[in-house]
């Protein structure tokens, strides 16, 4: 069994780039996470969405954003453990941490930083009977390549930033998008709200309110059309081969919850000055991590990541000196410093 210095659990943005900081320090880390790849919610649920507020990128997808940073943890060479559940975490006798997955294998690290996001996360699925029989076929709960839907006719239902993000991103690619929500009001920024607007006037999207989803029609998984109900039960029948329906995220903290950590309103308490938990050893960083007047952004997850890192170092490095000193200085392995 290979030790290392850190087992970051979660291989999101912030835990990617959590590597890049114990490796900056010297320290070794295995990544584990549920998914077969890296990238979190980036890229299970919106890998070709831009993201705005990454420092020195005006736009970036969120793709885009993960193969840089793995690019960036690359020198540091991580153990990659994909497609793992992290079910169990003891104590060893002589410091440090086990961490057992859901499929038998056990993980050592002198320390644990949980960067698991939300923790483990699911779509709300809609309550139409057979539904299954279409997911993956032709409905779908994320998108994660946008040419799929080229000529489609798609069915979008909910009423918030997902939906209507979707709604305005594949209105210029699909043959006709139908908006769905149970309300004529929707959750979204102003501009956003103001582009839906436009491209309703111009025929490119329809806006399908108030209704919301009743039933599928369709055969062997293939959709045909969907019907939605208004608030008196009347039916409407919609030819669409595609449905996205975005009712949120199903969320929790799965066998997190039993390690005994301080917890709050199903996010894990964090000192902010050292993102450490309740348990010594164990440090939470990203959304899954809180504290007063935390912000839920991921320049915020990149920033509590070098606070664990500088937390963890004298635990991985008892007795050794740790000055602080800028990446121009420092370099990064194997690349010259600028």
């Amino acid at each position: 069994m290979q030790r290392k210095d850190v087992a970051i659990i979660g291989a999101g943005p912030v835990g990617l780039f959590a590597v890049f900081e114990c490796g900056m320090l010297g320290l070794s880390c295995h990544v584990i996470d549920v998914l077969d790849m890296a990238g979190g919610q980036c890229a299970a649920l919106y890998p070709e969405k831009p993201i705005y507020d990454i420092p020195g990128y005006p736009v970036i997808e969120a793709q885009e954003l993960i193969a840089r940073l793995g690019e960036q943890a690359a020198p540091f060479a991580p153990a990659y453990h994909f497609g793992q559940r992290i079910d169990g975490l003891a104590a060893l006798p002589d410091g440090g941490f086990r961490l057992t997955t859901a499929s038998g294998h056990a993980i050592e690290a002198g320390a644990v930083i949980v960067a698991a996001g939300v923790g483990a996360f699911g779509p709300n699925r809609p309550p139409l009977d057979g539904i299954e029989q279409y997911e993956g076929v032709s409905v779908f709960y994320l998108v994660q390549r946008r040419e799929d839907f080229r000529g489609r006719r798609v069915v979008i239902a909910g009423g918030g930033d997902s939906a209507i993000d979707w709604a305005l991103s594949l209105a210029e690619l699909a043959a006709h998008i139908m908006l769905v929500h149970r309300r004529d009001k929707f959750r979204a920024a102003p501009e956003s709200l103001a582009r839906l607007e436009r491209l309703c006037a111009q025929g490119k999207i329809e806006l399908v309110v108030p209704y919301q989803l009743h039933a599928l029609n369709g055969a062997d998984g293939a959709l045909n059309a969907v019907l939605v109900a208004d608030l008196e039960g009347n039916l409407r029948r919609l030819d669409a081969d595609r449905l996205l329906p975005f009712f949120g995220l199903s969320m929790n903290l799965g066998p997190i919850a039993e390690w005994g950590l301080a917890l709050d309103q199903h996010h894990i308490a964090v000192d902010p000055a050292t993102c450490a938990t309740s348990v010594p050893g164990i440090f939470a960083i990203g959304d899954i991590a809180t504290y007063r007047a935390k912000l839920k952004l991921i320049l915020t997850g990149f920033a509590e990541a070098a606070q664990a890192a500088r937390a963890i170092f004298p635990l991985a490095r008892p007795g050794a000196a740790l000055h602080f000193q800028y990446s121009t200085t420092t370099g990064v392995p194997g690349q010259s410093a600028g």
